[in-house]
């Protein structure tokens, strides 16, 4: 299982990273967006902290860490950034029953490298789009077909009757981290991501935020892998509601959604004190 899971890590495609180094013994392996990288790192270290036990995360675009769970990547836990791929999942039978939680939330906001003053709000957003692009800007978003930071873009975008103006203007790239590192690097003159993107790196502004009436709710579902929950992925699954992983959340521009911390799991046994750490065998 340990070379398995060696070789699994080592074929996730760029882009992706492991939250700590691979350790010696078996550790539970979480698949999750890349939107997630730098709160879910943190809650993950929280989690060490408080209990000892050592996980693994690998991040990608959504479309791909679904399809990496279909093909059989030994993950204990999968994080999605919209309901539609986990749907997918629990379709096709890879997800351990009754253990879905619709986990979190974020919002959309409009980032450049570039001073953005004035602000937009409302229907100032298209003189000043235009502004920042100028004559020959680009606009950086994930994919609107595949990737859902994409289509809740596009969703937003239309709303405001801002689509067609831009659609020929956007680089389309896997996910919407590499769409912040094209701003950051003022390679494009604005990225369209996530707040908590924005709130990750300190090259950008936050130019505009999306209203939430303007696309689809944004939520992140979160469920155990396989047919049955092993005990200690049943208590990392309850860490990541938890009140103290709600602060951390939170710091990093996401935001708990009501109700995550009320879903029953299949019973979970009690660390017995003085267990080995991890779920090695």
């Amino acid at each position: 299982m340990i070379g398995f899971a060696r070789r699994w890590v080592s074929l996730l495609l760029c882009g992706c990273a492991l939250a700590v180094p691979l350790p010696a013994t078996t550790a539970p392996l979480i698949l999750a967006p890349s939107s997630l990288m730098d709160g879910l790192n943190a809650v993950i270290e929280a989690y060490r902290t408080e209990t000892g036990t050592v996980v693994l995360v690998s991040y990608a675009g959504t479309p791909t860490v679904a399809r990496q769970i279909e093909a059989g990547a030994p993950a204990q836990l999968v994080i999605s950034a919209d309901p539609d791929w986990m749907d997918y999942l629990e379709q096709r039978g890879l997800l351990v029953a009754d253990t879905r939680i619709n986990l979190l939330t974020n919002q959309l906001v409009l980032v450049s490298a570039a001073d953005c003053m004035p602000r937009a709000s409302g229907s100032l957003l298209a003189a000043t789009l235009a502004q920042w692009l100028g004559p020959d800007g680009q606009l950086a978003m994930a994919h609107p077909r595949t990737v859902p930071a994409g289509r809740y873009g596009q969703a937003a975008l239309s709303a405001l009757g801002l689509w067609e103006g831009v659609a020929g203007r956007l680089v389309e790239v896997e996910n919407v981290r590499l769409a912040l590192k094209l701003a950051a690097r003022g390679e494009v003159a604005a990225a369209l991501v996530y707040r908590s993107d924005a709130i990750a790196d300190p090259l950008v502004h936050t130019c505009y935020r999306f209203a939430a009436t303007t696309h689809p709710t944004i939520r992140y579902p979160v469920a155990a892998v396989g047919r049955t929950l092993e005990p200690e992925v049943g208590r990392l699954l309850q860490f990541l509601s938890s009140p103290s992983a709600r602060l951390i959340w939170e710091a990093h521009g996401f935001e708990l959604l009501a109700g995550s911390q009320s879903v029953h799991l299949p019973p979970v046994a009690p660390r017995v004190p003085g267990s080995a750490h991890g779920i090695a065998r």
